[in-house]
């Protein structure tokens, strides 16, 4: 994970700059009851990430632009047998006006350093919430995302799918039309996947469901959803679709909300999930409970993520075991 430590994701007082680190070491004491925890901490913030955080996380430092380590992070695969690290181009979503990217842009870099894993370079831009996998060969790529014209404005989907395939070893791309709603604005992705569709185990798909036709995103999920009927994973099964509810929450001050369920994190033997003070928070956490059977599901409430511009994957990067 990393700590956040300026500009927007903050805030603009101190009450929200405390709501803001307050809400990402729930997510990190919540991790942490799974397995190992490891926080990027600008070297500004260190005496105040400390007072936020146990001493059971371990604390690296570097120069921080923001805090959403699932996309300025590395993604790690197994290259033959050994533990490496995807090290993608970032620059800020698509060399967005309001983002800053000269620290984030290293930090991938500067990760796979200090763990010792070899890194792997990509010459496309692309983020860690922009791409789910099964591990067997699917991917689900987004196509306002990785041909986001700001992205990578020369990029053919044959293009992204031949680098994909280099890197992470995702042989058969699953192209969705766009994303959600909110991310589609000003202020967002342009259309992560990650708050859309996630891929439980090979051949089940889950799949975020604004029931609510009032909600702009109802419209948006129906055409995602013709679109992935259309296709197979990579073994060629037709999916096996489970929705997730939307939270019953429409909007808030900004306009409609993109809220959602699918933006969680698998951790050892459970899953971080969502909350949202929610008359659905409960059918939403049986719905991951059996997605994932085995796995304790574990709630953090993520409105304050949301209202910064994501969730719970968002801020977070798994890093696997190296084989033995």
């Amino acid at each position: 994970m990393a700590f956040p430590s300026q500009g927007y994701t903050l805030g603009d007082t101190a009450a929200e700059a405390d709501e803001a680190r307050s809400t990402w070491a729930a997510v990190a004491h919540a991790a942490l009851e799974f397995e190992p925890v490891t926080m990027v901490v600008d070297p500004t913030e260190i005496d105040i990430a400390r007072r936020y955080l146990s001493a059971d996380i371990e604390i690296m430092q570097t120069p921080l632009d923001d805090a959403w380590m699932r996309d300025i992070g590395p993604t790690f695969v197994y290259d033959d047998g050994a533990l490496a690290g995807v090290d993608w181009t970032f620059n800020g979503w698509g060399a967005q006006d309001w983002a800053t990217w000269d620290h984030d842009a290293k930090v991938a870099s500067y990760v796979l350093e200090q763990a010792g894993v070899p890194r792997i370079k990509s010459s496309i831009v692309n983020e860690g919430g922009g791409f789910h996998v099964d591990g067997e060969g699917t991917v689900l790529l987004t196509e306002t995302v990785q041909l986001d014209a700001g992205r990578n404005p020369e990029a053919s989907k044959a293009d992204i799918e031949a680098e994909v395939a280099r890197t992470i070893g995702a042989t058969h791309a699953v192209w969705l039309p766009r994303g959600l709603t909110r991310d589609s604005q000003r202020f967002g992705t342009r259309g992560h996947v990650d708050i859309v569709a996630a891929i439980p185990a090979p051949g089940v798909l889950l799949l975020h469901d604004q029931r609510n036709p009032d909600h702009p995103d109802h419209a948006v999920m129906q055409q995602i959803e013709a679109a992935l009927a259309r296709t197979t994973d990579a073994a060629g099964r037709a999916w096996d679709i489970r929705k997730l509810p939307a939270p019953a929450v429409l909007e808030d001050d900004e306009g409609p909300v993109d809220y959602s369920y699918l933006n969680h994190l698998v951790v050892n033997d459970g899953v971080i999930a969502c909350s949202f003070g929610d008359a659905h928070d409960a059918e939403a956490v049986s719905v991951l409970a059996e997605a994932y059977p085995g796995r304790r599901v574990v709630t953090v409430d993520a409105r304050p993520l949301f209202a910064r511009g994501g969730g719970i994957h968002c801020i977070t990067q798994q890093q696997p075991v190296a084989p033995a």
